[in-house]
């Protein structure tokens, strides 16, 4: 029988609970990297948004009703590293079938190799740990609503112990002002399991219903994001007395804002633009007993150079440091006509 060395095993627990975007309380549920931010964007803006109006297709793989602002043979690629080796890839492109926008994407991490011993401490040789989802979806227009669903295919392995699951994302968009103002609805990882853990009573799927809006006043370049996640959830704050032996209870005021994600953007022009958010939970959570070193905040910046989009972000955890995402989109358009 081979056990995980406790260090490593503890950081994934602490990576997988509190660096997904609402941050959920860890042990509880499986699949909990269907929470994770998928691009950059949504990372500089706090970790959590379903209400943005970008080009990225990767948008999608969080929100299946924002197609409409995203063209036809669009292509983008993520790339975000964690703490201790971790790494998640995603990539989306968004196709047009029988006049009807088709979005694909994967989503996959890769936790590393980890070296395993059986009872009397001996060493049985390295194993590794992966999780991934193939997700397909598309969506409709009426008006100024659109309705959106995708279906994913989970599948989560760790040594020989594997799951898997089919999910669904159903999502509403209202634009009562063009883009200039978006309210979102979005009822993310609804499903059943296809197979368990050997061993694992019934894994919980890391349901949410998540509600955003996206407000740009008229004559100002500033764009601000509001969103709310875990709305079903009665309590989803404790005291880390781990991290901070002083640490309280928490009141109302931290169950509230632990539910909120803040972000804002400097628009400065078509081709750039400067983010930063704000994550409550991630801070209440990670802060040390002396100093919070940043924990919650993030930021980043778009940047398109001809062809290509570009963007960065940079969200902190923990007092040690932070983590960088960089995401690359481009339309595949753009090099038939350069071709021509």
């Amino acid at each position: 029988m081979r056990y995980h060395q406790v260090g490593i095993v503890q950081l994934l627990l602490i990576l997988l609970s509190t660096t997904a975007a609402n941050a959920q309380i860890g042990g509880q549920r499986s699949f909990e990297f269907l929470n994770l931010p998928t691009n950059a964007a949504t990372t500089a803006l706090g970790g959590v948004n379903v209400s943005l109006t970008e080009s990225d297709p990767l948008l999608l793989l969080q929100n299946p009703a924002l197609s409409d602002s995203i063209e036809t043979n669009q292509l983008a690629f993520s790339y975000l590293g964690y703490y201790a080796g971790i790494k998640q890839s995603s990539v989306s492109y968004v196709s047009n079938i029988k006049g009807q926008k088709v979005n694909f994407g994967v989503n996959y991490v890769d936790y590393g190799d980890f070296q395993g011993f059986d009872n009397t401490g001996a060493a049985t040789g390295s194993f590794q740990a992966r999780e991934y989802a193939m997700n397909i979806g598309s969506s409709h227009q009426l008006g100024p609503f659109t309705l959106g669903a995708n279906v994913k295919f989970a599948h989560s392995l760790i040594e020989s112990f594997s799951a898997s699951a089919l999910l669904f994302d159903l999502g509403g968009v209202f634009r009562p002002r063009g883009d200039h103002w978006t309210v979102s609805l979005l009822a993310k990882n609804l499903g059943f399991l296809l197979s368990d853990y050997p061993g694992a009573l019934s894994s919980e799927l890391p349901f949410d219903l998540q509600l955003g809006t996206s407000f740009k006043p008229q004559f100002m370049p500033l764009r601000f994001s509001l969103t709310a996640s875990n709305l079903l959830r009665d309590e989803i704050t404790f005291a880390n007395r781990q991290l901070n032996p002083n640490d309280q209870d928490p009141g109302v005021g931290d169950e509230i804002f632990s539910r909120i994600n803040i972000g804002t953007e400097v628009l400065l022009g078509k081709g750039f633009r400067l983010m930063v958010g704000y994550n409550h939970r991630i801070r209440r959570e990670l802060r040390l007993q002396q100093t919070s070193g940043g924990a919650g905040f993030s930021f980043g910046m778009f940047l398109r150079i001809k062809m290509f989009e570009l963007t960065y972000a940079r969200s902190t955890f923990h007092a040690a440091g932070g983590v960088n995402h960089i995401t690359i989109a481009t339309n595949l358009k753009r090099f038939q006509k350069t071709k021509l």
